[in-house]
């Protein structure tokens, strides 16, 4: 038996502690809400009821007026004009429904729905109206003609003679 001891030999130093964070779904505090997925082809602009814009608004979404606006709208999407709203300009949309004001041209519209608190002063091109009882329009109105002047295809009905 040695009388001595061996001379002890450093350790190495001991690693740091790691902590690791516990899933998401464990810790409900911290856990992200789903994101839920916009559809970029129904996205609408609204120009509030409390609100005067002058301008021009161009695009390809859906545009809602509830307020005022000076200026044209084109819009590959769907113009609404809400009731008690009113636009001055010219307008180009797929489809154009009208429950407001419009003072000024539609250009151009597969649809235009005038409803029964709407009214239109200037010309109105259109692929089909539709008109309630009690709406006005006052100017050159143009329905049923495609791009090139040529009435537009009829759909086929059923029925035979």
């Amino acid at each position: 038996m040695a009388i001595w001891k061996d001379p002890v030999q450093p350790s190495k130093p001991a690693e740091p502690a790691r902590f690791e964070a516990p899933p998401a779904a464990a810790d409900p505090v911290h856990a992200q809400s789903p994101v839920r997925a916009v559809d970029s082809a129904a996205r609408e602009s609204v120009i509030a009821a409390d609100l005067q814009i002058e301008g021009k608004i161009e695009g390809s979404g859906h545009v809602r007026i509830a307020g005022k606006f000076k200026g044209d709208v084109k819009v590959q999407g769907n113009l609404t004009i809400e009731q008690g709203a009113k636009v001055s300009g010219g307008v180009t949309a797929h489809k154009v429904t009208l429950a407001g004001e419009l003072e000024g041209n539609i250009a151009s519209a597969q649809q235009v729905e005038l409803q029964q608190s709407g009214v239109i002063n200037g010309d109105l091109k259109a692929g089909s109206l539709t008109v309630a009882a009690g709406s006005r329009i006052r100017g050159h109105v143009e329905c049923g003609w495609d791009k090139d002047g040529k009435a537009a295809a009829k759909p086929e009905t059923g029925a035979t003679a």
